[in-house]
């Protein structure tokens, strides 16, 4: 199939994600390309006409040992000729067993009940509804609201986006939601003069239990993502944070949900973000990075009070929420695949000194840029913001890092990079010498 087939078929038949698709139509204003990718190897994604791009964005997250890795794929080859699919509810199959184990054990045993589905918003729903059920199963059902962080995301399924504060994706269903609260977030690019992130961290703390001590009777849980709020514009923060909130969840019996789907996995430099902090949560989500980009699958890792809450002869009492292709053996196949490649290369480690490379190689064509401002990184997490941007910039930039041979998605004024984990020193002075060059035409 040609690229001008391809593109022409896919924009008559295909409803693309999280995209305007007028963007997408000849004519407009400010085109957004599709790009036909057709192939896909280590951090290479080519298209339609032989074009090679850096994937700086691991395909939206996922991809965290790049594309067609030869042992994950093996994995998933192996499982095909054994079991592909066997329904979860009233059996069982030895690679969901192994996966909730292993996902145990990483975190010491004190999250040891793995509950599954396919996507991200759908481990947000589960969270969700598995908190205000436990409270509602304890006796106290009018514990059913819940509290986020400003600018927070956590998917967009109609459950999700009552914790989702950005009103982009929210507010057309607004008549659909039971909307939460959103508190101050604790990101860093708030600190007033003499300030430092860990003041910014207490003060949002601070204006968490303001309103945990006026509305905990109520409150289910607090949900937040760890360290790095993505959809925020990456907005990452002290991880004082999340001890703080901890101890006021407890305080007021309040449940703690990390939404990891993003930042989990080892992105931003633990396998989970929240062991940065030296505490976990009541409710763990995984998902994206998992099954490292090759099947869909998400998680909710949860603790033995959470699933004692639920034992009991009345089948109402139990958490009656299903998915069909939950623990599907393929997706954990590619998760337990997933786990060996942490294992046996010690990738947590050979990350600090890459993430080191990706910082130096970052500063060295943004750090002096007179429009950039706020710097940051978290582990393999690395961003900036534009200031003054137009109001098409990610549109703009977009199109030109195409040019320029990287695929990189600005959030607004954002620009990120969340590279595959085998990003080599050649690909990382290419990814960022790309997007320089595009960061140089989308404001020219």
């Amino acid at each position: 199939m040609s690229a001008a087939d391809l593109l022409e078929r896919s924009l008559a038949a295909v409803w693309h994600p999280c995209t305007q698709m007028r963007h997408h139509q000849p004519g407009a204003a400010t085109p957004l390309p599709l790009v036909p990718i057709v192939r896909g190897q280590g951090v290479w994604l080519e298209d339609a006409s032989g074009r090679r791009l850096l994937d700086g964005i691991s395909s939206w997250w996922v991809n965290l040992f790049g594309h067609c890795h030869p042992r994950i794929g093996a994995a998933i080859k192996d499982q095909l000729d054994t079991l592909e699919h066997v329904m979860l509810a009233g059996c069982t199959h030895p690679p969901v067993v192994e996966l909730s184990e292993r996902l145990a054990a990483l975190t010491g045993h004190h999250l040891g009940h793995a509950f599954y589905a396919s996507d991200g918003a759908s481990a947000t729903e589960v969270a969700l509804k598995m908190s205000a059920h436990t409270w509602r199963n304890r006796g106290r059902a009018q514990k059913c609201r819940f509290v986020s962080l400003a600018g927070g995301y956590h998917g967009e399924t109609v459950g999700a986006l009552a914790v989702t504060d950005v009103p982009l994706f929210r507010d057309a269903y607004a008549p659909l939601v039971l909307a939460g609260t959103a508190v101050m977030s604790p990101d860093a690019r708030q600190a007033q003069a003499g300030e430092n992130a860990a003041d910014v961290a207490l003060r949002a703390a601070e204006a968490l239990e303001a309103h945990l001590a006026a509305h905990h009777e109520e409150t289910a849980a607090l949900i937040v993502e760890p360290l790095v709020q993505g959809a925020a514009g990456m907005a990452m923060y002290d991880p004082a944070y999340l001890r703080h909130a901890r101890a006021l969840c407890d305080r007021y019996a309040v449940h703690l949900i990390a939404d990891e789907i993003a930042m989990g996995c080892g992105r931003t430099g633990t396998f989970f973000a929240s062991e940065q902090a030296g505490v976990w949560p009541d409710f763990l989500c995984l998902s994206k990075g998992i099954s490292a980009g090759y099947l869909p699958l998400s998680l909710v890792l949860t603790t033995d009070a959470v699933f004692n809450a639920f034992l009991d002869d009345d089948v109402a009492r139990g958490f009656l929420h299903s998915h069909s292709y939950t623990g599907n053996p393929l997706a954990c196949r590619a998760a337990l695949a997933t786990l060996d490649l942490f294992r046996d290369e010690d990738v947590l480690t050979a990350n600090i000194s890459r993430a080191r490379r990706l910082r130096e190689a970052f500063d060295k064509r943004f750090a002096e840029h007179p429009q950039l401002r706020h710097h940051r990184a978290q582990g393999m997490v690395l961003a900036f913001d534009v200031a003054d941007a137009p109001a098409d910039f990610s549109r703009r930039f977009f199109a030109a890092a195409l040019e320029a041979g990287v695929l990189l998605r600005p959030i607004g004024p954002t620009v990120y990079f969340m590279p595959p984990y085998v990003i080599d020193d050649v690909e990382i002075d290419h990814l960022m010498d790309g997007a320089a060059m595009a960061l140089a035409r989308a404001l020219a």
